[in-house]
């Protein structure tokens, strides 16, 4: 009888170990496990804006306005998930980009205005091109601007203190005659929900007369007094003003890249600490400083 107890315990402890093997269990696991992840298709974005930074502005004894950051933009960009695309955002006259896998936008920095007094007075090319400098016996001209991203800068005619504005993303800069000219104006954007003007030229300096002022869309002012010429404004690509000796040309403006995506498609992970919000269907995802957006 003893030796059948124990024959008996053995038996069911075998049969309970039988019974309850997950083998049907850990092989449904495992085919789960090689055939449930999911790739996400690819998406278009509702549109992108890249402003690249605008430039300092001119010194010398009278110097140009300086050109706006190079301004694009676009609608209906692929997004290929899970790439990581990066946005880098540029300082005074640097690029601004928005590069990913089959995606490659890249925005100019603005073209600084020519220096006043100096034997080459000419502003320089850029997104947007700087204005000219004055010069006593030589006329400068403006800096050529990329087309479709900015205009050129304004002329100086030799001889009369007077300068060229820095162009803009929606006009060249004002040539200077009998006051220096104005920086060229920006265009406006409404890929936030609201429209903005952005990428203005700064304006010309002048020696004892009007100088320029900036260009709508952050362009800074020129001076026409021993001092600075103003700052393009952050984070619009404006260019800096003009400054007059011994003031230093104003700082140009950090530029901008902004996103705009279907929220249903928004993978909510980015890096840079961008600002973002919502507009209707669509989530904004706006960056003042390099960062990345995963799609």
């Amino acid at each position: 009888m003893k030796d059948e107890n124990i024959f008996n315990v053995n038996q069911l402890k075998r049969t309970n170990g039988k019974n309850t093997r997950p083998k049907t269990k850990s092989f449904g696991y495992q085919i789960l496990g090689l055939g449930g992840g999911s790739t996400k298709a690819p998406y278009n974005i509702t549109s992108y804006l890249v402003i690249a930074g605008g430039a300092n502005g001119g010194g010398g004894w009278t110097g140009g306005g300086s050109g706006a950051g190079g301004m694009l933009s676009g609608s209906g960009t692929t997004l290929t998930p899970p790439g990581t695309y990066t946005l880098t955002v540029g300082g005074a006259g640097g690029v601004s980009s928005f590069v990913g896998d089959g995606v490659s936008v890249s925005s100019t920095g603005g073209g600084s205005g020519g220096p006043g007094g100096n034997s080459s007075p000419h502003g320089y090319a850029g997104g947007s091109g700087g204005g000219a400098g004055e010069n006593a016996s030589i006329t400068g001209s403006g800096g050529a601007g990329i087309p479709g991203q900015g205009n050129n800068g304004g002329t100086s005619p030799s001889g009369t203190g007077s300068t060229g504005g820095g162009g803009g993303a929606g006009a060249v800069g004002q040539n200077g005659s009998g006051s220096s000219g104005n920086g060229g104006n920006g265009s406006a954007n409404s890929i936030t929900g609201s429209s903005i003007t952005y990428a203005g030229g700064g304006g010309g300096s002048r020696d004892g007369g009007t100088a320029g002022n900036g260009g709508s869309g952050g362009g800074g002012a020129g001076n026409s007094s021993a001092s600075n010429g103003q700052a393009g404004t952050a984070n619009l690509g404006g260019g800096g003003g003009g400054a007059r000796i011994p003031g230093s040309g104003g700082a140009g403006g950090t530029g901008v890249v902004i996103l705009s995506v279907p929220t249903t498609e928004y993978s909510g992970s980015t890096t840079g600490s961008p600002t973002v919000t919502t507009d209707g269907s669509d989530t904004i995802i706006k960056f003042t400083g390099t960062g990345t957006y995963d799609a």
